[in-house]
C-alpha cells in the first residue's frame, strides 16, 4: 500500500503495487483529497483508473456532504454469482446453444435501430418473476418523482428495464471453479432510472455550486450538502436504485437459470442468494470512531467475512472473496480488473482477431462490436489481485466458459 500526500489535502491511500495509476486518475485522487469533508483519508484500490470526476476505484468517505459524480450513473451497479450443482461433465459439448437460450431470456444491447435505444424498454411481455421483483423494492421513488419531473417521466417506464442487462462493460457469464462446478455471473446495476436519477441530481449539484460561487477543481465534483431538501431527495432516489439494481440482478439470475434448464432438458439446483453485492454506491458506516458516508465508486464492500465477487474481463479468470476487514481501505476491496485504456483507445488498437485469440476458449461475441471489451483493454487481474492480497482472501476462482454481452 502506497500513501500520497499533498500539501493540506487528506492522505490518499492506494494498494497500487505492481499496477499501473495514470497521470489523470492520480490528478482526479488528489482533487477529490483536497476536498473539505473528507474523512481520514482516500482509500484507492488497484483496479483505480480515470472517471467522471473521481476515479473508478474509490472509496471516499466523507461527512456532512455527497458527490454525486463519485457515486456516478449506474447507481447500484454490482455483481451476483450462484454455484450451481452442475458440473463441466453435465454441458453439452458446444455452447452456442446455452448462449443462445441466455440471450432470448434476457433484453441485453441496443435495438437494431441502432443509437442509444436500449432493447430493454422495448420489452411487451414481462415475466412474471420481474413484475414480482419490483412489486418488492424498498423505499418509494413517489416522494421525489413529483417534485422532479425529469425523474418522473423515466420512472413511468423502469419496470421495463427490470430484469435486463444493458450494453457496455455489463455481462452475464458462465463459469467453471477449481473444481468443475459450473457457476452462473453477472454484472449490471440500476439501468435506465438509475441514470437518470444519478445524471439529474449530478447537474442539481452543480447548479448549486455555481449559486454559491464555490469553486472546485473539478466541476463533477459538485456536491450536495447534508441536512438539505436536495440530500434528502437524493438519498431516497440513490437507496431506491440500489435496490432496483439489486432486485434487477436477482430477476436476471431467476431468468438465467430458467433458461438454461429449459435449454439443457434438466433440472440443477442453483442458489440465488449466494453472492450479489453492490460496487457503485453509498451505505452509511462507522470508521474511525465517527459514523460517516462512504462512497464506492467501482469498489466493494469487503469487511471481515463479507463475500465479494472481483471479475477480469471476459478472456481471464474471476474470483470469488471473502473480506479481510482491513480499516485502511474502509473494508473494502477492487471491483474488478479496472480499465487500462479507453473504448476509443481499444478500438483503435486492436482488431477482430486479436479479440477471438484472446477468447479463446470462450463462447461469447467475436466482432468488431465488442472490441472495446477486449481483454487487453483491461488490467492483468492477477496483479489487481496481489496488490490487495491484505483486502481480501480467495474462496474460489472462476474461468468462463460462456459470455453474454449487450
Amino acid at each position: 500500500m502506497q500513501v500520497i500526500k499533498e500539501d493540506g489535502k487528506a492522505p490518499i491511500k492506494a494498494w497500487i503495487d505492481g499496477v499501473e495509476l495514470e497521470d489523470a486518475a492520480r490528478q482526479q485522487l488528489i482533487n477529490v483529497s483536497s476536498l473539505p469533508f473528507i474523512h481520514k483519508h482516500i482509500a484507492v484500490m488497484p483496479d483505480v483508473h480515470w472517471g467522471m470526476g473521481a476515479t473508478v476505484g474509490s472509496v471516499i468517505p466523507t461527512v456532512g456532504a455527497i458527490i454525486p459524480a463519485a457515486v456516478g450513473v449506474d447507481i447500484g451497479c454490482g455483481m451476483m454469482a450462484v454455484k450451481t450443482s452442475l458440473k463441466a461433465s453435465d454441458l453439452p459439448d458446444h455452447l452456442l446453444g446455452i448462449r443462445t437460450a441466455i440471450e432470448a431470456a434476457v433484453p441485453h444491447g441496443r435495438s437494431d435501430n441502432g443509437g442509444s435505444d436500449d432493447i430493454g424498454r422495448h420489452r411487451k411481455d414481462i415475466p412474471s418473476v420481474v413484475v414480482q421483483k419490483f412489486s418488492e423494492l424498498s423505499g418509494d421513488l413517489g416522494v421525489i418523482v413529483g417534485k422532479h419531473e425529469k425523474i418522473e417521466r423515466a420512472a413511468e417506464g423502469c419496470l421495463a428495464h427490470m430484469g435486463t442487462l444493458g450494453t457496455g462493460n455489463h455481462f452475464i457469464e458462465i463459469c467453471l471453479d477449481e473444481e468443475q462446478s459450473v457457476w452462473i455471473m453477472l454484472h449490471s446495476g440500476s439501468r435506465g432510472i438509475g441514470n437518470k436519477i444519478g445524471s439529474y441530481f449530478i447537474e442539481k449539484a452543480k447548479e448549486d455550486m455555481r449559486r454559491w460561487f464555490i469553486n472546485l477543481p473539478d466541476q463533477d465534483l459538485a456536491y450536495i450538502p447534508e441536512g438539505s431538501e436536495l440530500f434528502g431527495d437524493y438519498m431516497k432516489g440513490l437507496h431506491w436504485a440500489q435496490s432496483f439494481a439489486k432486485a434487477n440482478r436477482e430477476a436476471m439470475m431467476i431468468l438465467v437459470v430458467e433458461a438454461i434448464k429449459k435449454e439443457m432438458g434438466r433440472e440443477f439446483d442453483a442458489d440465488v442468494t449466494a453472492v450479489n453485492c453492490h460496487h457503485n454506491y453509498v451505505n452509511k458506516e462507522h470508521h474511525y470512531g465517527k459514523s460517516v458516508w462512504v462512497t464506492r465508486k467501482g469498489a466493494v464492500r469487503a469487511r471481515e467475512g463479507d463475500l465479494g465477487i472481483i471479475p477480469g474481463s471476459m478472456g481471464a479468470k474471476s474470483f470469488i472473496v471473502r473480506g479481510k476487514g482491513n480499516p485502511e481501505s474502509f473494508c473494502s476491496c477492487s471491483h474488478g480488473a479496472g480499465r487500462r485504456m479507453s473504448r476509443t483507445q481499444a478500438g483503435k488498437r486492436f482488431t477482430v482477431q486479436d479479440h477471438i485469440a484472446a477468447t479463446e476458449g470462450v463462447e461469447c461475441r467475436k466482432d468488431a462490436g465488442v472490441i472495446d471489451e477486449t481483454p487487453m483493454a483491461y488490467k492483468a487481474i492477477d496483479a489487481v489481485m496481489a496488490a490487495q492480497s491484505d483486502l481480501v482472501e480467495i474462496v474460489a476462482t472462476l474461468k468462463q466458459i460462456v459470455c453474454v454481452k449487450g
